[in-house]
């Protein structure tokens, strides 16, 4: 082991030893991924909510339960490494495909094909009590960490602690008429794309290349292969996918209506809630998608909470890119409960 390594798994140790609240960087430039599991491909599927939905479970059927949500344009495939990992310390990896990807169906055609960020924390709800989990630690990225952030504001009681990539995400729809900066604006090109019919067309033709760009961008310095990519693309052949990305994305600039159902739920939500649930935030130094500043939403995490920087050219998609980090992450998350 190099001096950079020790030192950060000196750092790591001596966070978790201690407890205390505090802001790190380390150093994952050294982190690569190696470990393959084909019990990671056994797909299962158990009616939740209205869905049903596709997951695999990896690990100890009586040790902690751990929930992790994946992003768009990703899929499952971004936490395997660290599912493994998790498994070998005794944990119990639950790893759901979100509405619109993989093998996650709607069990009726009736049903709206809605993307909005309550809609999606519901549907986590109702996964856990079809799998009779009262609560779990949760992890996600990108729509994922949004997801549990929801989850964490309005159910606090199933969330024993969670690991947010890019910290606190809930938003709304008022907040987010007002114009950003030129500069940030253009970060998030693909949702105005979106938000017209060629936007829709285009990335209903060209899923597969649009995914693609966005991998490249979201994280730079990321050097992915084919077959990497490959894997998590098949999660879009999904008849849902398109509807659930554009109205995902057209709901959060109001261009599109969500369901009446959900209103108390994006009432609460609006108000920008705190978190009190312990919290580890991570994000990658080289993270290329549009991302808070973690002093920014630091204060909207009243319970336990840790910041780390996670440095070596890491980018948006962390499980994936510096699976040992969000590992070490979920560890210390689990000492917080103790």
């Amino acid at each position: 082991m190099n001096f950079n390594k020790t030192l950060a798994l000196v750092a790591l140790i001596s966070i978790i030893a201690t407890g205390a609240e505090s802001k790190t960087t380390i150093d994952c430039s050294y982190i690569t991924s190696t470990n393959t599991d084909p019990s990671f491909n056994k797909i299962k599927q158990i009616n939740a909510g209205v869905l049903n939905v596709g997951y695999v479970e990896v690990g100890s059927a009586t040790g902690q339960a751990v929930l992790l949500l994946h992003g768009w344009p990703y899929d499952i495939h971004a936490f395997e490494e660290v599912s493994i990992l998790l498994a070998a310390k005794g944990y119990r990896v639950i790893v759901p495909y979100l509405r619109g990807h993989g093998t996650t169906r709607f069990l009726s055609a009736d049903t709206e094909r809605n993307g909005q960020q309550s809609a999606l924390a519901v549907d986590m709800i109702s996964f856990m009590d079809a799998l009779k989990i009262d609560q779990a630690i949760i992890g996600g990225f990108d729509w994922g960490a949004r997801t549990a952030n929801i989850m964490a504001a309005l159910w606090p009681e199933r969330c024993k602690a969670l690991v947010l990539v890019s910290g606190y995400l809930i938003g709304s729809q008022e907040v987010n008429k007002a114009p950003l900066p030129p500069q940030a604006e253009l970060s998030w090109w693909y949702q105005f794309y979106f938000a017209t019919e060629r936007g829709r067309e285009g990335y209903k033709a060209n899923t597969i290349a649009f995914a693609k760009l966005i991998w490249k961008s979201a994280s730079p310095k990321w050097q992915f292969d084919d077959a990497t990519f490959n894997e998590s693309s098949l999660a879009f052949d999904n008849p849902d996918h398109v509807d659930i990305v554009i109205h995902n994305y057209r709901w959060r600039l109001g261009l599109a209506s969500g369901e009446q159902k959900y209103d108390p739920l994006e009432k609460k939500l609006a108000a920008a809630p705190v978190i009190t649930v312990p919290t580890v935030t991570l994000e990658g130094d080289a993270n290329g998608a549009p991302h808070p500043d973690p002093t920014m939403y630091a204060a909207k995490f009243k319970g336990k909470y840790v910041h780390h920087t996670i440095t070596g050219g890491v980018g948006h998609n962390l499980p994936q890119e510096a699976p040992q980090a969000f590992v070490d992450a979920i560890i210390e998350a689990t000492s917080f409960t103790k």
